[in-house]
């Protein structure tokens, strides 16, 4: 006997609601226009404000991914593919509203002829039943659109940004990779693979944010845009900068500049690097040892011997380097953290001494 779900007190029907998955809601709002205006009323009065929402348009397959606590997995409520993807091909007469639907991935699937309007149709169709923003965004290079697209869409700037590369460099590689840069803003974390020339230069600033990382081909970050780039922790792999160039930003760092950047963390392209620091810095050595927990996942980093360089404030730092990386982490500093893309927040980052004992020291606090 079908169940009476229209006529259920709603006391009764709140609860059976939040039995129920994000996918399982979304699916179950298709039956009818009436179930759909109940599950949208009930989260209007009731917003899941835990909930996260994931815009994800990769490799020209779109989803949106909801995550309802920091504990539990993100879950995929609706795709969006090109019809040429079915696996038995359906007429698009036999389609419904433009679209035909199957069941894949544990999640209803819309197939379309314009994969990008299945994207933004069932990212408008989520945001408008929970009513909640995108929090996040994950792209590939062929992308640009979402993020004006998103921008357009919502006051409220992303808390995560993601930009995957899916080709080696092209003719327009250089001028795409400028524009994400330039447009693409995220409150938390921002991390940018791309492959682009070698002369590709940004003069442009990034941030506020938490965490920058450049994930791959990071030839392009020079002196200027370590200055100029706003971000709690810095990541860059693969990058260019040079001994001296970095005996320049401890200068800058010393004098009070970057004062939000708690880590800085460069691998090196060639492993060439020689440690030799200008004797105005003040770098003395060290067999000192921390643990850093990094912002981005919780983990835990242990920064050991090297240098310890201290700033007009008195705010300190060590210095680990060797011929592959290059790592400041400064101290005194106790901030609250986010743990990457695709997972919400910790509790509060704490920078810590490990004391003889083994016990641990925290040093201050910020937010």
């Amino acid at each position: 006997m079908p169940f009476p779900i229209l006529r259920t007190p709603s006391v009764v029907l709140s609860e059976i609601i939040s039995l129920l998955e994000p996918n399982e809601i979304v699916t179950a709002s298709f039956c009818s226009k009436n179930v759909k205006h109940l599950l949208k009323r009930h989260y209007e009065q009731r917003k899941p404000l835990e909930w996260r929402l994931f815009m994800i348009d990769y490799k020209s397959w779109g989803r949106v991914d909801i995550k309802t606590s920091k504990d539990e997995e993100q879950i995929t409520v609706l795709s969006a593919d090109n019809l040429s993807e079915l696996n038995e091909p359906i007429p698009i007469s036999h389609a419904s509203n433009g679209y035909i639907t199957t069941f894949e991935y544990n999640c209803l699937t819309w197939f379309m002829k314009d994969q990008v309007l299945g994207t933004k149709m069932i990212v408008d169709y989520v945001r408008d039943l929970f009513s909640i923003d995108i929090f996040g965004v994950i792209l590939d290079r062929n992308r640009t659109w979402a993020i004006d697209w998103v921008n357009n869409r919502q006051e409220k700037i992303l808390h995560d940004f993601v930009w995957y590369k899916t080709a080696e460099c092209n003719l327009d590689a250089d001028e795409i990779l400028d524009y994400v840069l330039r447009n693409a803003r995220a409150s938390n974390y921002c991390c940018i693979e791309a492959s682009v020339s070698d002369n590709f230069k940004f003069d442009g600033k990034l941030g506020p944010m938490r965490e920058l990382y450049i994930r791959s081909n990071g030839h392009w970050i020079t002196l200027n845009n370590i200055i100029n780039f706003d971000s709690i922790e810095i990541v860059v792999r693969e990058s260019r900068i040079s001994v001296s160039d970095l005996n320049l930003f401890l200068r800058h760092w010393r004098a009070g500049g970057s004062s939000r950047l708690k880590l800085l963390h460069l691998y090196f392209e060639k492993h060439t690097f020689q440690e030799k620091f200008d004797e105005d810095l003040e770098v003395v050595k060290t067999n000192e040892e921390r643990v850093y927990r990094r912002s981005c996942d919780g983990a835990e980093m242990i920064v050991y011997g090297g240098y310890s360089i201290q700033r007009t404030d008195g705010v300190k730092a060590l210095i680990q380097c060797d011929l592959r990386e290059f790592i400041l982490a400064v101290w005194a500093c106790f901030f609250f953290g986010y743990c990457c893309l695709l997972k919400l927040p910790t509790e509060w980052e704490v920078g810590y001494r490990k004391n003889d004992d083994g016990s641990k020291e925290t040093e201050g606090m910020r937010e």
